[in-house]
């Protein structure tokens, strides 16, 4: 019987402690391969940190989208400036 998303949430989420152990175990590990050992500290850091914002092909023109709306309501034409 399939369970609901909820369930399954909620099985991962109460492995939670051991999984980061195992990341920190593995991160640590001077045996583990490089690659391994920076995978597991990403992994630790984006469920800590959350993932780094990624700049997409547009980065600027969102940018400037959002400065456009702050100048539109700092400087409406019913303020007084």
């Amino acid at each position: 019987m399939p369970k609901s998303i909820t369930e399954i949430r909620s099985i991962a989420r109460s492995h939670t402690t051991t999984a980061i152990k195992v990341l920190a175990g593995i991160m640590n590990c001077d045996d583990a391969t490089a690659a391994a050992r920076v995978a597991a500290a990403n992994a630790i850091l984006d469920r800590g940190w959350g993932k780094p914002r990624q700049a997409d092909e547009n980065g600027s023109e969102a940018s400037e989208a959002i400065h456009k709306i702050e100048r539109t309501i700092v400087y409406s034409e019913n303020s007084d400036r």
